[in-house]
């Protein structure tokens, strides 16, 4: 039996305020639920991501290794870090440039 996560997506410091409602397997990884996220926002998966629980962070870490950013959300699994954080809120910070040229 596949457990199932439902999930709200809200969007912030946006009125009206766009909200979608989904259902993920719960060892969905991160970085496929990015993808989820990206198909029902309809949004083109331009920029990068970041998963937040308080001070930790999950995304694409630099390859490079210079910038100490987020951990791979490759090597995370929704039901893992549910079971590690007890959170059930996780921000999902996905940042549209919208500067004028």
């Amino acid at each position: 039996m596949t457990l199932i996560a439902r999930l709200r997506i809200i969007l912030n410091d946006v009125d009206p305020q766009p909200m979608r409602h989904i259902e993920v397997p719960l060892k969905i990884r991160l970085d496929q639920l990015h993808d989820v996220i990206q198909a029902a926002m309809g949004w083109t998966d331009t920029h990068l991501y970041e998963f937040r629980v308080g001070d930790a962070g999950w995304g694409v870490p630099d390859p490079d290794g210079f910038y100490d950013g987020p951990m791979d959300a490759k090597k995370m699994a929704l039901e893992k870090l549910i079971d590690q954080t007890g959170t059930r809120t996780i921000q999902y910070i996905y940042v549209l440039d919208v500067t004028e040229n």
